[in-house]
């Protein structure tokens, strides 16, 4: 394994990350315990690795426990993660559910499963935590992740909506958070290659280029290369919303507006944008 200079770095410096967006949205309480779900992916290896370090020097004490859906896809190598959980010391538990069969029968041939295949792999999360009665889901999603969701759900779904950092599940048994919402994806990959994590490849869907999401990440990756450091100012902007210069009657009383009403920031709509390069960027999905 990897013990560079530069891999220590990068380590200091996501769990530095990690540890301030769990303090800033108040993620993890003394006693709690955490679900994290690993499913063999850079990111999940990731959030485990920084969840253990940090559990170390907390101030607060709670357990941690991976978890692993063997959704029974043809070819999982179901001896990877149990054996990489027992090399790291972590409780871990291992829930066999045949999703891949459903997913299969029920989407045709050449559309995308990502829907269903999130839909069961939720509740069986749900459930197994309920079993163990850890009243937390960590997962793995970062910052470019939610950068990208809002822009799915603005152009393809109009709505102004992201992946929040921490939410209560829909039968309020649980608080869902992502404490890797501050890190980048370039340096979670880096972090992996780097620790030599045991990478299990997601065959369930193929590569799905045709996803909308992905056509996202390629509109966001192009973006980063000519102008850097765009989606870490989108998602600076999701932290800083101002309703009242957005359009929502019911995050702002436009209808009673009258002259003492208080607006943040004022009148600027005659202003120009005092935005470098940023308004210059054409937004362009690709084909």
């Amino acid at each position: 394994m990897t013990t560079s200079n530069t891999l220590q770095k990068l380590r200091k410096f996501l769990e530095g990350r990690t540890g301030k967006a769990i303090g800033d949205y108040n993620m993890i309480a003394d006693g709690d315990t955490v679900l994290v779900c690993c499913s063999g992916g850079k990111d999940s290896y990731t959030l485990l690795a920084m969840l253990m370090a940090l559990q170390q020097r907390a101030p607060v004490k709670f357990r941690l426990i991976a978890m692993n859906l063997d959704q029974k896809q043809p070819g999982f190598p179901a001896d990877v993660l149990p054996r990489y959980f027992e090399s790291i010391g972590i409780e871990y538990r291992i829930v066999e559910a045949d999703t891949y069969s459903l997913v299969k029968e029920k989407i045709p041939e050449g559309k995308t499963t990502c829907s269903l295949c999130s839909r069961l792999r939720r509740g069986i999360i749900y459930r197994t935590a309920k079993e163990l009665g850890a009243n937390k889901i960590a997962l793995g999603h970062h910052r470019d992740d939610m950068v990208h969701t809002l822009f799915l759900n603005m152009l393809f779904g109009g709505k102004l909506k992201a992946m929040p950092p921490k939410l209560v599940t829909d039968d309020k048994a649980h608080i869902v958070i992502r404490p890797l919402a501050y890190c980048p994806e370039s340096d979670i990959a880096k972090f992996a290659r780097g620790m030599e994590f045991p990478i299990i490849p997601c065959n369930l869907c193929g590569s799905q280029e045709n996803l909308q999401r992905q056509k996202i990440k390629e509109m966001m990756q192009d973006w980063d290369r000519r102008y850097p450091g765009r989606t870490e100012a989108v998602f600076t902007a999701m932290q800083n919303v101002v309703p009242s210069h957005l359009g929502d009657n019911d995050l702002f009383d436009f209808r009673g507006l009258t002259l003492d009403t208080p607006v943040a920031e004022g009148d600027i709509a005659f202003d120009a944008p005092d935005i470098s390069m940023a308004g210059s960027i054409p937004l362009v999905l690709s084909a």
